[in-house]
């Protein structure tokens, strides 16, 4: 992976990441803190659950929501060098003008706190997704194509997409004066008890209530997303780590914006790594003919399940969590039983030199185990 030298004599670099305690802006606080000459401010709404052991690493408790208190703990940050925008508010459904409209607004508050102040600011860093690339209201989504998307490719017209608004509004503020890029992830795995898209929380918190219960690890999906490739995966921290390189590359820098894809690259079936993920997690996976049922949802199944958690938690001595914490069983049933195939190409980073990849199944075997060393499932 090509990324920018840092030596001795160079400058220090300020980060203030946004979204600290998210499934990537916890990756970028662990990684920033450990670099030599770099000091991290982490801003998160809810408290900070890292540990950094880093002289380097101060958390912000911030309502980025709220304009008064957010210039009052930020507009004193002068020596802001890098801000890391991984955040999302989702209080409103997803396509919605009130989605797009809180999300700009949480956005216009951080900048009205540290453009006027932050007089060495060289790079902001946007992360959106590749649903930047369809809207939930286009009937194109809900076909059986496969569509490969670069960072090209036309907006949607159906639907108000917040990620538009977000980089609009970087264009708007920081045009022919700050560097800025955007990264558009797939499917992110890694440890969060706060993201609402979480699908490892997922996995991990189903495979532990089929353990406890004795239960067979079904698919609880269709057909075709089982066999098919259906989905991108981005590991968190190839994620980080190309947020770190593009804004940290003179050569990428344009006050105009740059917009990368980031995903793993090599691509997977749910039918190849299956059995591997029963296997980690101790659990019985059925034999192919029962691998699906129709009328199994992961929204009703584990609709009755919060106390088997909390047995679960009790019993193994783990972090007091409740099952919303980790998982979203009404996600798990869109992603295992997706409309169309959403593939995006990765092809630009590669060219640029970012070569940083991950195979998925090591992806998820690597972020088992970094959540039971948190001691959030057993």
């Amino acid at each position: 992976m090509a990324v920018s030298k840092e030596t001795s004599s160079s400058p220090g670099k300020v980060a203030l990441i946004c979204g600290v305690t998210g499934l990537v802006g916890k990756e970028l606080a662990r990684t920033l803190s450990a670099k030599p000459r770099w000091k991290v401010y982490g801003v998160a709404r809810k408290p900070d659950d890292l540990i950094i052991q880093s002289p380097n690493y101060n958390f912000i408790s911030c309502d980025l929501l709220d304009p008064l208190k957010t210039f009052e703990k930020l507009s004193c940050l002068q020596d802001v060098t890098h801000i890391f925008w991984v955040t999302w508010v989702s209080q409103f459904p997803l396509d919605s003008q009130e989605c797009c409209d809180q999300n700009k607004t949480m956005m216009s508050n951080l900048l009205n706190a540290i453009l006027p102040v932050a007089k060495s600011l060289k790079h902001v860093s946007l992360q959106t997704g590749t649903k930047h690339y369809v809207s939930l209201y286009d009937p194109i989504l809900y076909g059986n194509e496969i569509r490969y998307y670069d960072e090209e490719s036309p907006r949607v017209e159906e639907g108000c997409n917040f990620y538009y608004a977000l980089e609009d509004l970087l264009k708007e503020r920081l045009s022919g004066k700050v560097a800025w890029s955007v990264h558009r992830p797939g499917m992110i795995l890694g440890s969060s008890q706060k993201t609402i898209y979480n699908v490892m929380g997922c996995l991990s918190v189903y495979g532990a209530i089929c353990k406890h219960l004795g239960l067979p690890f079904v698919f609880g999906g269709v057909k075709q997303c089982w066999e098919q490739v259906y989905v991108d995966i981005a590991d968190a921290r190839l994620v980080a780590e190309q947020h770190i390189w593009a804004s940290t590359n003179d050569a990428l820098s344009t006050s105009d914006g740059e917009a990368f894809n980031a995903i793993n690259g090599p691509r997977f079936t749910w039918k190849e790594i299956w059995p591997s993920l029963g296997a980690k997690f101790g659990v019985e996976v059925p034999p192919p003919e029962e691998i699906f049922s129709p009328s199994f949802t992961f929204s009703a199944f584990m609709a009755d399940k919060g106390n088997v958690w909390d047995d679960i938690v009790e019993k193994e001595g783990l972090c007091r969590t409740k099952v919303g914490d980790l998982a979203n069983w009404e996600f798990m049933d869109i992603l295992f039983r997706c409309p169309a195939k959403m593939l995006a190409s990765r092809k630009k980073v590669d060219r640029l030199g970012f070569t940083m990849t991950y195979e998925t199944l090591d992806s998820i075997l690597y972020w088992i185990d970094c959540m039971r060393n948190e001691r959030l499932i057993p």
